[in-house]
């Protein structure tokens, strides 16, 4: 693969690992059935999505997507810096997944508490009877996987990268080594110049009048007539 295709996976990854994380944290995580012991033992469900399982993970996708586009426009050294965040931006997208689906009970806890308005983690739990997981937890850590796969591969391969010359330019170097100077500030100096009534073009016109070679003074020729006779007559 050639580096300008790297590049393209790179980046790629990190958008799309990022995009499922973010899609994941959006859906529907667990259903929970809940046992309201003061209702002679009815049940109800519940549905609990990303947002209350595993709330960080919005903003890791989102700082993947952000890092993403910087990714495009960055230098070498920079390259490897942002490919390091995205390693651990990706590892902590694959934490936050796991520890939801390592402990659903207390992934859902903050949904039964605003459900009942029972407070604390044992006193919620005892309100769960069943927890029934979605496959989207799955997917964000699937999600985090990739981020941390694409990291790591701009990590190696990124010095190889070719650089983005869109943001470069602007300044043009003068010819005899002087400072160089933005178009634009000559422009503005340019319009200046016209408001006071100057001409800005007169300053680069040569002088002919110092350029003009000195006649020379006494022991050279007499002066030659205007008329274009080619001769000199007497003077009376």
């Amino acid at each position: 693969m050639t580096a300008r295709r790297v590049k393209l996976v790179a980046i790629l990854g990190i958008l799309i690992g990022s995009g499922l994380a973010l899609l994941a944290w959006s859906q529907t995580w667990y259903t929970a059935t809940l046992v309201d012991g003061a209702a002679a033992g009815s049940a109800a469900t519940l549905d609990v999505g990303g947002q209350a399982a595993s709330p960080a993970l919005s903003a890791l996708a989102l700082a993947g997507l952000a890092l993403a586009g910087a990714l495009t426009i960055a230098g070498p050294l920079i390259r490897i810096v942002l490919g390091l965040l995205a390693a651990l931006l990706g590892g902590c997208v694959v934490l936050a997944a796991s520890l939801a689906i390592a402990d659903p009970v207390a992934a859902v806890s903050s949904a039964v508490a605003e459900a009942t308005g029972v407070a604390g983690a044992g006193s919620t739990a005892e309100l769960v009877a069943d927890v029934v997981a979605s496959p989207w937890p799955a997917v964000a850590v699937a999600g985090g996987v990739v981020v941390v796969i694409a990291g790591l591969a701009v990590v190696v391969t990124g010095r190889a990268w070719p650089t983005s010359r869109r943001y470069g330019g602007g300044v043009r170097m003068a010819a005899d080594g002087a400072t160089a100077v933005p178009a634009s500030d000559r422009a503005v100096d340019a319009w200046d110049d016209l408001s006071r009534g100057d001409d800005p073009t007169e300053a680069s016109a040569p002088s002919r009048i110092d350029d003009a070679p000195d006649h020379p003074t006494g022991g050279g020729e007499p002066d030659r007539p205007a008329d274009g006779d080619g001769r000199a007559g007497p003077t009376r």
